[in-house]
Parts: structure tokens; sequence; C-alpha cells
């Protein structure tokens, strides 16, 4: 019963980690119509960077990794940086709760794909069918059958770029994960995202802080806070007390917290085709991370 318990307080903070990161399409939607992309983009990180040094010094973080680790960790920060603006630039031309939904849902779809190709992992049958289930829930969800290539406009193509640019960060958090304290990669592409961001906003004044808003500081300080520092931390804590295979499942909570909070705060409307496009998505998951054992 107490392992039980133990378990549970690391899966319901999970879910909160997950929800505000969902939540985090809606709000970054809200920040950006309050400046523009490249402030939002910078200011989001530069937040979450310095709100994350006290926690590395209370959990006396190790500040080991060799040089390849540094590599992995520093291109991981760039892409988070691309990632980030495409971001900004997805929410103001399109809806947050698609943009949540179809990130979440695509980027492990293309990881599994480019992890056999690239780093020739060996998939089962049961992973070649949930590859396919997933394939067939990504086409879906791009509306492929009812518009063609329809995703292919300013309303959702920054949405496809960043699932992309999220797959390839993905692939070299995994190579840096196992180099250095999940901790102390995530202080390195803090930094180094809020650098390569605040290069682009200077041109915007971004320190001029009597430009912006008040909802633009509550928004921006909500992604940098909660969505940024806060469930990161509960992310990597609870994920090394599940596991990571379970880990990735409760990615499939994000489009909840996105879906729920851009329908109350802008009206956004749910497509079908979402939703049975997320649902082959998580299915693709469960059964790709499924134990042998369990089976």
């Amino acid at each position: 019963m107490e392992n039980t318990n133990h378990s549970m307080k690391y899966f319901i903070a999970m879910i909160v980690a997950m929800l505000f990161w969902g939540i985090a399409w809606t709000v970054g939607k809200i920040a950006v119509a309050h400046s523009n992309a490249e402030v939002s983009a910078f200011w989001r990180y530069a937040i979450s960077f310095i709100s994350i040094l006290p926690l590395i010094w209370y959990l006396k973080t190790p500040f080991k990794s060799d040089k390849l680790g540094l590599v992995y960790m520093v291109g991981a920060g760039l892409l988070t940086a691309l990632f980030n603006y495409l971001f900004f630039v997805g929410v103001a031309h399109g809806q947050a709760g698609y943009g949540g939904t179809l990130v979440t849902s695509l980027s492990p779809i293309i990881t599994y794909l480019l992890s056999i190709a690239i780093f020739g992992v060996k998939v089962s049958t049961r992973q070649i069918i949930a590859l396919s289930i997933g394939i067939i829930g990504a086409i879906i969800l791009l509306q492929i059958p009812f518009e063609g290539f329809g995703f292919l406009n300013v309303d959702s193509i920054y949405f496809v770029l960043c699932a992309i640019v999220w797959t390839f960060v993905t692939l070299l958090s995994q190579k840096a994960s196992q180099k250095s304290n999940p901790m102390f990669y995530t202080l390195v592409v803090f930094a180094v995202t809020s650098l390569v961001n605040m290069y682009f906003a200077l041109p915007y004044h971004p320190f001029d802080l009597g430009a912006y808003d008040q909802t633009f500081w509550i928004s921006i300080l909500f992604m940098g806070l909660l969505s940024g520092t806060f469930s990161t931390t509960l992310f990597f804590i609870s994920a090394s007390k599940i596991g990571a295979h379970r880990a990735s499942v409760f990615m499939f909570i994000v489009p909840i917290g996105a879906i729920v909070s851009s329908y109350f705060v802008f009206g956004e409307k749910l497509e079908m085709s979402t939703i049975i496009g997320c649902i082959l998505a998580f299915i693709a998951v469960v059964l790709f991370n499924l134990k042998r054992k369990s089976l």
C-alpha cells in the first residue's frame, strides 16, 4: 500500500506538469498577442533560467558532463530556441489547442521513425504495428484525407515545424541524459535558449519593461515559472521514479490542457479529426513502450 501511495504521488505530479505544459499553448497565444514572437520567446526561457538557479543549488545538482555531452546540450539549446520561436509564431497565427495536440502527437511518432533510421534501433512486430497506427493518426491529425496538403498553410505549418524540431531536441536529450544530470541538462538548455532568443529579440527592446502591459507579464511569468521551471522539475523527478516508458505516455495529457484552456479562453472548437488522430497516436505510444513482460 505504501508503494502504491508513493507511486500515486508521482503520477499526480506528472499529470499536473503535463496540464501546465498544455495550458502554456493558450497562455502563449495571449502573451504573443500583447508583444511579439521574439520578445515572448526570450522572456519565457529567461524567466525559466533565472528561476531554476535556486533549485539547482537546493538539489545540489552536479555540474558534470564530458565534451560530447556539452555538445548535445548546446545543440538541444539551439534547437529549443528555434522551437520556442516557432511556438509563438504558430500560436499567433493558428489555434492553440490544435497546436498543442498536433505537436505532442506528431513528435513521438517522428522520433521513433528517426531513431530507427538514424540510430538503427531494432523494432519488434508489435512496435511496427504501433508505428503504423501512429502514422495513420498523424495523417488524420494533419487532415490529409479531408484537405490534402492543406496543412501547409500559415495556420498549421509552424506547428508541423515545431513537431519536427522538437523531435531532434528529444533525440539530443536522450543522448545527453547518458552523460549528465537531467537538471544540469535543463539549466544549460535554458541558458542557451535564452541567449539565442535574446539576440533576436534585441531589435524589439525586450528590456524596456514598461513597453509591455500587465497581461503580457502575467502570461509570460506563468509560462516561465509554472509551465517552465516548476513543470520541468516535476517531470524529471517523477519520470525518474515511474520510468521513462510510462513518462512518455503521460505526454498525451498535454493536449487536454491545451484543448480545454483554449476552448474556455478563445472559444476554439475541437475537430473530430483532432480527437481521432490524438487517440491513435496515444495508442501507438502505449504499444511502442509496452514491456515484453507485461504482454
